[in-house]
């Protein structure tokens, strides 16, 4: 399968995720659902969170290539790329170089297969979701602070912390969105590649029938997806929760083709291809709300590695400390998870 890929991946321009609709909608079901003991104060930035939704895929453009060339892998996790890997690294800089020796060792006998093992073609959005989720824990503690300081500066400072705290849980929330649209979790991103028994479509704009259009047809609202967003949680490790989340998209994948293939995206009294937008759509919300609810409540706890300089990540006495990305990648806080 991976040597007829080729062709067709590397012609294609990954469209972007959901459309405006999609991801507002999904980042205000998210906020609407923050419990009475999470972080309240980010409801009266409801509008400015939903707003933030669609703003990462303005950094895909090529007139910013710094920016998209960083950018790009973070919207997409193409599992069938990454088969080999037995488990999936903690972090970002581990798994491009495996994703590199990988490349090496194919590159001879199976150049066709190498061309699309590296970043861009496979994809690095769970790491970009750990890496704002950090962001936000670590303003969330600052914003703590700031309400402790009963000054006006304190008072002014905690102003411009809620701000940015919303800024990354609306940025996040891209992410999250992006993670439940099946057809960003497959090589069949644009259009099915390689062997096509079923004869699903080729045609790379079923990516947009199904996040955009179908959306717009149906008129989606936060209303549709709380009824579905599962009760709050605070996460036991957040980046299990969201490989865990991708893998759930994944298995959708062919679901996404059989509707399209019956007409069913272009039907705006489909059930079942509104089930399955909203079904989605919700469990990003679910894991949004979840991971901002989870950052509130760790950035209540006092900042430690734990076991002194042994546990920084930058160490090199830490004994998971790998030489070739310069760092130790972060523990895991439940058994490590192996690759599903």
């Amino acid at each position: 399968m991976q040597k007829k890929l080729l062709a067709v991946v590397l012609t294609v321009v990954v469209a972007g995720a959901w459309g405006p609709r999609g991801h507002q909608t999904s980042n205000r079901a998210a906020v609407e659902s923050i419990p009475a003991d999470g972080p309240v104060f980010l409801k009266d930035y409801e509008d400015w969170i939903a707003k933030t939704g669609p703003i990462p895929d303005s950094w895909r453009g090529a007139s910013e290539p710094y920016s998209k060339i960083f950018e790009d892998p973070n919207h997409g996790w193409f599992k069938e790329q990454f088969s080999f890997m037995t488990a999936i690294p903690r972090s970002r800089y581990e798994f491009v170089i495996r994703l590199y020796d990988e490349y090496l060792k194919i590159r001879e006998k199976d150049p066709e297969r190498a061309a699309l093992t590296n970043v861009r073609w496979t994809g690095t959005l769970p790491y970009a979701a750990m890496e704002n989720f950090d962001r936000m824990q670590s303003s969330m503690r600052l914003y703590r602070q700031a309400l402790a300081d009963k000054s006006d500066e304190g008072k002014k400072n905690a102003e411009f912390l809620a701000r940015d705290i919303a800024f990354y849980m609306g940025w996040l929330g891209h992410y999250t969105a992006d993670g439940a649209m099946p057809l960003h979790d497959s090589v069949h991103h644009d259009g099915w590649v390689g062997p096509n028994p079923k004869g699903y479509t080729s045609d790379p704009r079923v990516h947009g029938r199904f996040e955009s259009s179908f959306v717009e047809l149906i008129q989606l609202s936060e209303k549709d997806l709380l009824p579905l967003v599962a009760k709050s949680q605070v996460l036991a490790d957040p980046f299990v929760a969201i490989l865990n989340h991708l893998d759930d998209a994944y298995d959708r994948v062919e679901e996404v083709y059989q509707l399209d293939k019956s007409g069913a995206l272009a039907d705006k009294a489909s059930e079942p291809a509104a089930k399955l937008v909203k079904r989605q759509l919700a469990g990003a919300s679910t894991l949004l709300r979840d991971l901002t609810y989870t950052a509130w409540v760790n950035s209540a706890k006092p900042v430690s590695f734990g076991g002194g300089q042994n546990a920084n990540p930058v160490s090199r006495t830490n004994p998971a400390y790998n030489s070739e990305t310069g760092s130790a990648p972060p523990a895991a806080a439940v058994a490590n998870r192996t690759k599903r």
